[in-house]
């Protein structure tokens, strides 16, 4: 009496992983086996590690740019903000706001006795700047506070002074987009300014910023008792917009708001298309290794024939057949996948010790900070792309599992039987 069919199907996934770990196999889709498994390895150990790579740029590149960057800035459609310290108190006491700090803005050319350099300067007050930004915590000479001295002082970006070749006590020449009349005729506004300060965050602020006192601004600038703007600081950065645009509908007309995804938004856009982008690339090395099962399973189904005649005589149905090749096409690609991961895991969790081990062998800096900004390998390791890898490489492995598996249900028992 021939086994209910249903059994057969009980036991198909089973069968399939006995046909996908059993030793009694040809030589050449044993090796066809492996190298699928392989690839699988190396697909999803790289794409993992370089998921955890782009997460670790990502969240050097805002840590470090949005540390000068304000959450949020608020500045007026017809120029500058007079009376800015009632509109400072008036937005400080909003709902999300923790600090709010005055600016002026403008581009300007900075000269030294050997070299000259365009630069962005801006005016601020020192004492409520700490508020809003982390510029004090990013000094590496002298501080923010020496601002206020007697004196027309400035603090510059790290590389911004190796560029124009100065140190704290040397003095840089500033001309400003502004002309002076004289009797002598009409002349660039400039001024001989005291570098008494530097900053460096390792992004590419250290190359063109500059800051001086609101004082100092205002007299370079020809602000007065103007100010182009204030800088606000929200209690978190990714609420923000919503701060910001409810900011925006409580000032009077004519106050322009905007936020830091405004301003700095489409460089983090740009960042994480990269990722996307890369990950599209990487997969299709995961899917190469995927359906390198095809070919092994088209071999063992060749293989298989006596074995898938017997089954069909016995009562299994062509949905139970489809069931064992599928479970072995699976099989072959878990343990790929499984390796992979957690290869992947592990490089994404120590690249940076990797990358020094590398360093130290073969004696060379793969990270220079003078051009890169960083010295080493940042990485940062989210499990929800592990998961989402994982998945995406089993559901391939499960598309790579289906014709081959269709091709051993169109086998007829009574063609290979019939000279058994």
């Amino acid at each position: 009496m021939n086994p209910p069919s249903g059994s057969i199907r009980h036991y198909a996934p089973f069968i399939g992983l006995r046909y996908s770990f059993s030793r009694k196999r040809n030589r050449f889709t044993s090796v066809i086996a492996m190298v699928s498994m392989l690839g699988m390895v190396i697909g999803v150990a790289s794409l993992i590690t370089v998921l955890s790579v782009m997460n670790g740029f990502g969240g050097e590149l805002r840590g470090r740019i949005l540390s000068l960057v304000p959450h949020g800035y608020v500045s007026h459609r017809d120029g500058g903000i007079t009376g800015w310290r009632e509109l400072a108190a008036q937005l400080g006491g909003y709902p999300g706001v923790v600090a709010v700090s005055p600016y002026i803005s403008d581009k300007v050319l900075l000269a030294s006795p050997t070299n000259q350099r365009g630069a962005v300067l801006t005016a601020i007050d020192p004492a409520l700047e700490k508020t809003v930004s982390r510029i004090p915590a990013a000094m590496v000479a002298g501080s923010l506070e020496s601002l206020d001295e007697p004196g027309f002082n400035v603090v510059l970006g790290a590389s911004l002074a190796r560029i124009l070749r100065v140190a704290p006590g040397d003095f840089v020449d500033v001309t400003v987009p502004r002309l002076t009349v004289t009797p002598m005729g009409v002349f660039p506004r400039s001024k001989r300014l005291q570098v008494i300060g530097l900053f460096e965050v390792g992004a590419q602020p250290d190359g063109y910023q500059a800051y001086v006192s609101l004082a100092t601004g205002q007299k370079l600038l020809g602000q007065r008792d103007h100010v182009d703007g204030l800088q606000v600081r929200t209690s978190d950065l990714f609420t923000a917009p919503a701060v910001m645009a409810g900011l925006a509908a409580e000032l009077p007309p004519g106050y322009e708001v905007s936020d830091w995804s405004q301003s700095q938004g489409s460089l983090f856009r740009a960042v994480k298309m990269e990722k996307l982008m890369v990950s599209l690339l990487l997969l299709s090395v995961v899917a190469v290794a995927a359906f390198n099962i095809v070919s092994t399973l088209v071999m063992s189904v060749a293989e298989k024939r006596r074995d898938i005649a017997v089954l069909r005589t016995m009562g299994a149905r062509a949905s139970g057949i489809m069931i064992i090749f599928v479970a072995h096409g699976i099989g072959l690609a878990a343990v790929g996948i499984s390796v992979g991961a957690l290869l992947g895991t592990a490089l994404g969790l120590n690249i940076s010790r990797v990358t020094a081990f590398i360093e130290n062998v073969f004696g060379v800096k793969l990270f220079d900070p003078s051009v890169y900004f960083i010295s080493e390998l940042p990485s940062d390791l989210q499990w929800p792309d592990v998961g989402a890898v994982v998945l995406a490489s089993l559901l391939l492995s499960l598309l790579a599992t289906i014709y081959p598996a269709w091709r051993a249900t169109r086998i007829a028992p009574a063609e290979v039987l019939r000279y058994e």
